[in-house]
């Protein structure tokens, strides 16, 4: 059995912002797959979005770049039942794809509203 561990950097609500680090362990079965894949956005360098699939743990592990301080971290986020493609989950931000494409969409902004990013999964042929 293979373990993982997964470190996220997490910023703490204080008056003078700190970066405070948490690592949290996984044991993945035979099964296991991980993988990277690099979207390309509108608007937007590419994004490299590692999944880890080990059911019943589907994750994605989005860099995500705060706005108001610039700095980019990796966010964990968690599948969830839909009825097509593949939605995961982390606080009020939602990472859909469907194919080759995918969307990052935050739920703060209205369930109308444009997602945030508009991606493509790169495909590289020999």
């Amino acid at each position: 059995m293979k373990t993982l561990a997964l470190t996220a950097a997490l910023l703490a609500a204080t008056p003078a912002l700190a970066v405070v680090e948490s690592s949290v362990n996984l044991s993945l079965g035979g099964s296991a797959e991980k993988r990277s894949v690099i979207y390309d956005c509108e608007s937007h360098e590419p994004l490299t979005v590692t999944y880890l699939n080990a059911a019943p743990n589907f994750l994605a592990i989005i860099p995500i770049t705060d706005d108001e301080t610039g700095l980019t971290d990796d966010v964990v986020f968690v599948s969830v039942l839909t009825a097509s493609g593949a939605r995961y989950e982390a606080g009020s931000f939602v990472w859909w794809n469907k194919g080759t494409d995918a969307t990052l969409h935050d739920e703060r902004e209205g369930l109308d509203a444009a997602p945030l990013l508009e991606c493509a999964e790169r495909i590289e042929t020999p």
